[in-house]
């Protein structure tokens, strides 16, 4: 008799307290642990380009076909990596002509279908800023580069969490083999210095069961 009611005692609280949830509240379970990896949002980001037009004014571009996959954690920085893949095909500037030249006698799209981005340092340089250094390939020739990033921080949505970076850096395009020169009285058609912007919207990655 002393155990059976030693056991009730035990079982009475805890009825009494399921009894007081809401269907709602029993079957509620905790939000997913967060998983750091992210994935661009392709109608939420860009990659743009500007060069230099027979030295006084500017070209400006794009890709429009790109990917890109980053692991971020806020809290730990230097443990952060990004890589991007961007076809080289999808240049744009808004000129069929010009594009079928960059294309062909540019890029080479047909030996170098690819262009890649393989962070190898990512730096925390103030609250909201990020240096990021990495390996650009481009037409098979490979550099680093330096991506200067503003951080744009986490959101949580209905539809998962969110961030976001705008990052430039420049490069020559000499660097990576693009020799061709061609000259309007004087001036250079296609400047060397080509600057770049990356602006990225990125959406929490499920974990991989």
């Amino acid at each position: 008799m002393t155990r059976s009611i030693v056991v009730l005692a035990l079982l009475v609280p805890a009825a009494i307290s399921l009894a007081g949830q809401t269907p709602q509240q029993a079957s509620a379970t905790p939000p997913p642990p967060p998983t750091n990896r992210w994935s661009a949002d392709p109608a939420h980001s860009a990659i743009a380009f500007r060069v230099r037009h027979l030295g006084i004014t500017w070209v400006n571009g794009a890709f429009g076909q790109w990917t890109a996959d980053l692991n971020y954690d806020p809290t730990k920085t230097e443990a952060a990596s990004v890589t991007a893949h961007i076809q080289a095909a999808s240049i744009s500037t808004g000129n069929e002509r010009r594009d079928t030249d960059l294309r062909t006698n540019y890029l080479a799209v047909d030996s170098f279908p690819e262009i890649t981005f393989t962070s190898t340092r990512v730096e925390r340089v103030a609250p909201d800023r990020l240096r990021i250094t990495g390996n650009l390939t481009m037409r098979g020739i490979t550099h680093l580069v330096v991506l200067d990033a503003d951080v744009g921080g986490v959101l949580t949505t209905p539809r998962g969490r969110r961030t976001a970076f705008s990052a430039t850096t420049s490069l020559k395009r000499q660097d990576y083999g693009i020799m061709l020169n061609r000259f309007m009285e004087g001036a250079q058609i296609v400047g060397d210095e080509v600057r770049i912007t990356i602006d990225v919207e990125a959406t929490e990655r499920a974990t991989t069961p």
